[in-house]
């Protein structure tokens, strides 16, 4: 067995594993390729999945009401995605997913997940941590959105995917944002020109 090349060494790349729990994991974890544009879930879906970003970039989204898109999430190399709401808690899916760059992705089921957890517990452990970060993040991400400026968010956003942006639509940005396609134009003018 080629433990180098297993997927389990490019998932969890700070945890060891003997052959046998490497062998379990790369038996259940999916690998999916997407091309641009590709539409990986869809409002109203049933969400039994979750992936991880190999490489590419996507983005996950809300439609409301009235036709307007609301960005939650990009993914891209080493990051995970689906419609966590209904991901853990079995109903549908509220959010779409869209690949905006072609994408190498590991799909994991959460029943698949469930029983990694029972055979590897650092499994748990690791998933566990990416969790606790994920939500600090989301909520640091809600207090921005209460309390700073455009502008604040807009710097903010540059810092946090600086690495992302050549693959991302101006509308992308501003819908992630909270703030029109004019707004973020305005907004770089302003800060080219200080």
């Amino acid at each position: 067995m080629d433990t180098q090349n297993s997927i389990a060494k490019k998932i969890f790349k700070n945890l060891t594993f003997s052959n046998q729990e490497i062998k379990i994991i790369d038996a259940l974890f999916h690998k999916e390729t997407h091309k641009k544009g590709a539409i990986l879930l869809k409002a109203g879906d049933v969400v039994d999945a979750q992936y991880y970003i190999e490489d590419g970039c996507l983005r996950s989204f809300h439609i409301n009401s009235k036709g307007k898109e609301y960005t939650v999430q990009f993914g891209f190399t080493d990051w995970w995605i689906s419609d966590f709401t209904a991901f853990f808690s079995k109903s549908k899916a509220i959010l779409t997913i869209e690949v905006l760059q072609d994408a190498t992705l590991y799909r994991i089921s959460k029943e698949d997940k469930e029983f990694l957890y029972a055979k590897i517990p650092k499994v748990e452990t690791f998933f566990r941590i990416k969790l606790e970060r994920a939500f600090a993040s989301f909520q640091k991400r809600i207090l921005a959105g209460l309390s700073q400026s455009a502008t604040e968010r807009y710097i903010n956003f540059v810092k946090t995917f600086h690495n992302i942006q050549q693959c991302l639509k101006n509308y992308h940005i501003a819908s992630y944002l909270g703030i029109t396609t004019e707004s973020l134009s305005r907004i770089r003018k302003e800060l080219s020109s200080n």
